[in-house]
């Protein structure tokens, strides 16, 4: 009798055991779900020169696309690709200058997956015609070692002045640019657009440098979209279908490029709180072009530029572009991916 009852109470034990496991490992699994069904976290500027992200974000066409989707704003870029490579971000729109120094830096981890937009940058002045007259000034960019940042310093450098001795180059917010623009604190600044498209209208500034006339065939990016290695391992799924939604705004701009302009304002407006006047947001417009293939040519002439100023040791970028997934994008839309022709 007592042998009946051991063998029942080894056999409940058992059993009990066994649940236990079988619990454990749907705790595991849930977890693991809720881990692969994080959102997707996406970064971008308050600035034209990223219309694609300004849209997508406004309409919904980046939550249609990938479902719930978080939508992260940034000042400049090197903020946004420190989240990028903390892993607080996943994939963002941003500045060849950050993401040629965030790839290079940081492991070789980060992947260009797509151009955005080309152009759209320059130096304006309030008083100085010639770079001579620069001495003594103070001039603004983004953010240190953003893409303005080392296109302003690069420049300097090849007109024979030096930061701090000749020029003073000081970081600020694009708004806090315009507003000491206008009170008369800073002789001009490096910046993108429509703040250039601004300064000239609200400060009566003088384009002194349009970074068109810098690059070969007037054409170098401003916004490329970029993720790392490990979310492209990870999540392909929802970046394809990202950069699904990314090509047909980048169509929207280039085939109706007017009714895309709007849209971008609109957008404009809700993030800073008052969108762009339309002279100044057809001047701003003026000089920016959309793009999707990435040249890695206007990549490589950035990083020789970051290089000689000392922001990075090697201009090596090999691996850096990953297009593959907006060639299987495009590919399975019956279009080549390639640049629209600007101006």
């Amino acid at each position: 009798m007592r042998f009946g009852f051991l063998v029942v109470g080894l056999t409940a034990l058992c059993l009990a055991a066994s649940g236990c496991k079988k619990e454990q490992a749907g705790e595991g699994s849930a977890k693991q779900g809720v881990k692969e069904q994080r959102p997707l976290r996406m970064g971008f500027f308050p600035n034209i020169t990223h219309g694609q992200a300004l849209v997508g974000n406004a309409s919904g066409a980046f939550q249609q696309a990938v479902p719930g989707i978080e939508m992260k704003m940034f000042n400049a870029g090197p903020a946004a690709m420190e989240a990028l490579s903390s892993g607080s971000l996943d994939v963002s729109y941003v500045g060849t200058g950050p993401a040629i120094n965030t790839f290079l830096k940081g492991g070789r981890e980060l992947r260009v997956i797509a151009a955005a937009a080309d152009n759209g940058a320059v130096l304006v002045t309030k008083t100085a015609r010639t770079p001579a007259e620069l001495k003594g000034k103070t001039l603004g960019t983004p953010q240190l070692g953003n893409t303005q940042d080392i296109a302003l310093r690069h420049w300097l450098e090849q007109q024979g002045m030096k930061v701090g001795q000749d020029v003073t180059v000081t970081p600020l917010s694009n708004p806090g640019i315009l507003g000491l623009f206008l009170n008369g604190k800073i002789e001009g600044a490096w910046v993108p657009e429509p703040w250039g498209a601004r300064m000239i209208a609200e400060g009566g500034g003088h384009i002194l440098v349009d970074e068109r006339d810098l690059w070969p065939e007037r054409r170098f990016h401003t916004t490329v979209l970029v993720t790392t290695q490990k979310t492209l391992k990870e999540r392909p799924e929802q970046i394809k279908q990202l950069l699904r939604a990314h090509v047909e705004l980048t169509r929207q701009w280039q085939q109706q490029p007017d009714v895309f302009i709007s849209r971008v304002n609109e957008a404009f407006g809700k993030v800073t709180g008052h969108p762009i006047s339309e002279p100044v947001l057809k001047d701003a417009f003026s000089r920016l072009q959309p793009a999707l293939e990435v040249e890695p040519g206007s990549l490589q002439q950035a990083a020789e530029h970051a290089r000689q100023l000392g922001f990075i040791s090697s201009s090596d970028l090999s691996g850096m572009v990953d297009d593959t997934l907006l060639r299987e994008v495009m590919g399975a839309q019956g279009a080549p991916a390639q640049r629209d022709a600007g101006p």
